[in-house]
């Protein structure tokens, strides 16, 4: 078992190289890709709690991580990276589930990576997911009597107002995985509606964990990404934010 998940891994960095290979030696984008592939593993390997519902299903460092591809590498890349890097890393420690609801949470992370990625300058990118998401709880049986909980996702649409701020976009970027996952859950768990109105002041919690986690991965990254494009001279196919960076950029 332990050889085939070498395998796995191998097999995986091999089609990374060669997707590197595909853009045309990009230096940056390269080396934020395989950097980001390398701590994803590792925050994947670090679970912090299961998710109510499912004993089989947990959060882990990656909620973290994922939502900072968006960022530096662009919505489109950031979010195919992160369902990349999610599916390859929970294969190799065997952590994924073969359901509706392990493939539906590989793309929890890749709408936070797009929101994350769009939201200063796309208000629309922060928004558009917690509407859909509310009328979908209220609409099934469930939901509507726990119609407290949908609520919850007004607190990204006031975040994306204030999205030039770091911990508000990351507050944005984590709620919309958390829409995601929840309509998953609301319709193919069926979690009893006392169940969402207990989970509400957890979720605040949780998320607000999230975003901080969001921000700090994003500063370490964001501050790599600055020391090398100051070290490898070249068109931005990388982006940084210099507010965000504790690499000081020296300007000739």
């Amino acid at each position: 078992m332990f050889c085939g998940k070498i395998r796995q891994l191998l097999l995986y960095f091999a089609l990374l190289n060669f997707l590197c290979e595909l853009m045309d030696k990009k230096l940056k984008l390269g080396l934020f890709l395989v950097l980001f592939s390398v701590l994803s593993f590792a925050f994947s390997a670090v679970n912090l709690s299961y998710i109510v519902g499912s004993q089989q299903q947990s959060f882990t460092m990656f909620q973290f991580a994922g939502p900072v591809g968006g960022g530096i590498m662009g919505p489109g890349i950031g979010a195919l990276s992160a369902v990349a890097v999610d599916f390859a890393s929970k294969l190799f420690l065997g952590k994924f589930t073969w359901d509706a609801i392990g493939f539906i949470r590989l793309f929890t992370v890749a709408a936070a990576a797009v929101c994350f990625g769009m939201v200063r300058e796309k208000k629309w990118a922060g928004i558009a997911i917690p509407v859909a998401g509310m009328l979908l709880f209220w609409l099934s049986q469930v939901g509507a009597e726990a119609w407290g909980y949908a609520l919850l996702w007004l607190i990204p649409i006031a975040a994306t107002f204030f999205a030039s701020n770091l911990f508000m976009r990351s507050l944005a970027s984590t709620f919309q995985a958390h829409v995601v996952g929840s309509i998953a859950f609301l319709y193919l768990v069926g979690l009893p509606a006392s169940a969402w109105w207990a989970l509400v002041p957890l979720v605040v919690v949780e998320r607000c964990l999230f975003a901080a986690g969001i921000s700090v991965t994003y500063v370490a990254l964001n501050s790599i990404m600055t020391l090398v494009q100051e070290r490898f001279a070249g068109a931005d196919f990388v982006r940084v934010e210099p507010a965000y960076s504790l690499v000081k950029v020296s300007r000739e």
